[in-house]
């Protein structure tokens, strides 16, 4: 089933790499819309960017797409993941800046929008994309694999030097409202060392122990510690969500990632649409992909 919100979800907050202040907006839209973000301050007319893979044009520490005119959004990959997690398949989301607000840095507050504003039925079936054979990607120690299974589901390996991160392994099936209940509630995170650096690059001005888990070698510099023991390997299957969710259709399949970010997540898919024999197109059943059906804001048991 296609759907999208009943009505339109507002959020206000700061943008994680620009520090500015943002709002967005998630609308209503026709079924076959697709997702397509719309920067309002630029020229009317130019501001439409299509939440695809083909138009990811950085993989720097975020997720940012481009449309031919050069106008970008970045930060998108929670807000997808969130999309995907509650089977959002159509909206319009409306931005004034140059990146999607990073709230909390989880989904859990556009989570707690969306189903609060509650999803709206659209004609025709949803479509999804049934992986047949295996597709992989590697770059030295980095994998990103996709395999042949009967619903989505995903295993991640992070490995980190930081005692306080150090090494995680998840394996879980995402299907109906796994994401919102296993992930959405899990924060970004960053090391203090690279903080400065980062600053001078121009990225994460806006970071705070407001919106991310910040760490110190073996110390959660938060006060509140962290939501989850896992929380760390749990953000990256949050990130991984979201950027799979720019193929345009769930996924039915496993996703394995090892070490992997948003460039191996992009790379795979690329791979995965240059080899359409290694996939196919089907009717995505409840109990095969991401949707939250008739969950209640109440009912979400989020942490936060």
């Amino acid at each position: 089933m296609r759907s999208t919100v009943k009505s339109t979800v507002a959020f206000q907050g700061t943008g994680l790499h620009s520090g500015r202040p943002l709002r967005a907006r998630i609308c209503p839209t026709a079924a076959g819309t697709g997702i397509v973000f719309r920067r309002t301050d630029v020229k009317q007319g130019q501001g439409d960017i299509p939440a695809r893979f083909d138009h990811v044009t950085d993989t720097m520490l975020c997720t940012r797409l481009s449309n031919a005119e050069g106008v970008s959004i970045g930060t998108v990959e929670h807000l997808m993941a969130a999309l995907a997690a509650c089977g959002v398949s159509d909206a319009l989301i409306m931005i004034d800046g140059p990146e999607v607000p990073i709230m909390d840095g989880s989904a859990a507050p556009f989570v707690r929008g969306i189903l609060g504003a509650g999803l709206k039925a659209l004609p025709g079936s949803r479509q999804a994309l049934k992986v047949v054979s295996p597709v992989e990607v590697v770059d030295g120690d980095r994998i990103a694999r996709l395999v042949p299974a009967e619903r989505f589901q995903m295993s991640f390996l992070i490995d980190f030097p930081d005692p306080a991160i150090g090494r995680q392994i998840l394996a879980r099936d995402l299907v109906g409202p796994a994401v919102v209940h296993e992930l959405s509630d899990c924060r970004t995170f960053g090391r203090l060392s690279d903080g400065e650096a980062l600053r001078l690059a121009g990225l994460a001005r806006g970071a705070s122990l407001e919106n991310a888990v910040i760490v110190d070698g073996g110390r959660i510099l938060n006060s509140a510690g962290l939501r989850r023991a896992d929380e760390f390997v749990r953000h990256k299957m949050l990130d991984a969500v979201g950027d799979l969710a720019l193929a345009g259709a769930p996924i039915i399949g496993r996703f394995e990632g090892v070490r992997g970010g948003h460039e191996m997540t992009n790379r795979l898919l690329h791979a995965l649409f240059g080899r359409p024999l290694a996939f196919r197109r089907v009717e995505a059943a409840a109990d095969q992909v991401p949707a939250t059906g008739a969950l209640t804001l109440e009912r979400t048991r989020l942490a936060v």
